[in-house]
């Protein structure tokens, strides 16, 4: 059988057991639980039925042109546009209107912007591998060099600039040729192809 210490601990056990169980659930009294407050947005705002309804006007299409080249305009007037003239001005009653012809004569202009001998640039080297390649523009970059790739060939190209003083790239090269050990080469920038 068991002893006396033995079963007041099983007492003890169940009792506090109980209390732990019970007793929360009877002594808690009105329970609330904690929502946050939701307000929903509505699904559809309630509008009036009237809606107004717009047509829609095609474009005109103009069949005028530009011309190729700058254009001077020179105005000439016919002999019955000149009899007209002296007509209104000895009557001044209605005044018809003039039939003034327009002609233009086009004329060729020379380019202002000579963009050819304006801008420099320095291709440095050209690299089979274009992950090495963008890893030296990477660290040109943040050495503050104005650092590019350009794919050609199956080589990328790694180039400096463009820039519009040729003496300063030029100062740029020997730099450059301490930094990465390629000498580079100055060449004169296309813009349409660089």
């Amino acid at each position: 059988m068991a002893s006396k210490f033995q079963c007041r601990l099983v007492g003890t056990i169940v009792l506090v057991a109980i209390g732990v169980i019970v007793l929360p659930d009877i002594l808690d009294g009105k329970k609330s639980h904690y929502e946050d407050d939701v307000a929903s947005i509505p699904i559809k705002p309630q509008t009036d039925e009237q809606k107004g309804s717009f047509d829609v006007i095609e474009p005109d299409n103009d069949k005028a042109t530009l011309p190729d080249a700058p254009v001077k305009a020179v105005t000439t007037q016919t002999r019955s546009s000149q009899a007209n003239e002296s007509a209104d001005s000895d009557a001044s009653s209605t005044s018809p209107e003039s039939t003034d012809e327009v002609e233009t004569q086009i004329t060729s202009q020379p380019e202002k912007n000579d963009y050819r001998d304006s801008a420099w640039l320095i291709q440095l080297m050209a690299l089979k591998n274009a992950s090495n390649a963008k890893k030296v523009v990477a660290d040109l970059q943040k050495r503050g060099y104005q650092a590019h790739t350009k794919e050609e060939n199956g080589f990328t190209r790694v180039i400096i600039g463009p820039d519009v003083s040729k003496s300063k790239l030029e100062r740029q090269l020997d730099e450059l040729q301490k930094i990465t050990g390629a000498k580079g080469r100055l060449l004169k920038f296309k813009p349409l192809n660089p």
